[in-house]
């Protein structure tokens, strides 16, 4: 048993949200420490659950830095590009095929190495 109240889905009084719904309303728990859970049941499988913070207590998400968005940009262009033809793919390159599409199965589009 948790230390702590236990709410079922959708029941949890007003004044608690979980870490989605903070960082939705542009907030983050600050440090504090989580004050209660909700519990989801589900059949046959155990029930899911998500930690409650107080929302007066939680703090403004920090603004984000021009260095921090320039490594968040760089690392997301590192995800397109291709490592076999080298070209911007136009999307999240899939971890199962290792390089773009084109690359991948050959004979569906032209590659442009």
């Amino acid at each position: 048993m948790s230390a702590f109240p236990v709410y079922r889905w959708r029941l949890a009084p007003d004044g608690l949200a979980t870490m989605r719904q903070l960082r939705a309303a542009g907030l983050r728990p600050g440090g504090q420490q989580v004050v209660a859970q909700v519990e989801r049941p589900r059949r046959r499988r155990p029930p899911l659950v998500a930690f409650l913070y107080r929302v007066d207590r939680a703090k403004p998400v920090r603004p984000m830095s021009p260095a921090r968005q320039a490594a968040l940009d760089k690392a997301n262009a590192a995800r397109r590009t291709c490592p076999t033809c080298g070209r911007d793919a136009g999307y999240v390159i899939p971890a199962r095929l290792g390089e773009c599409v084109p690359c991948a199965f050959p004979g569906s589009e032209q590659c442009a190495a």
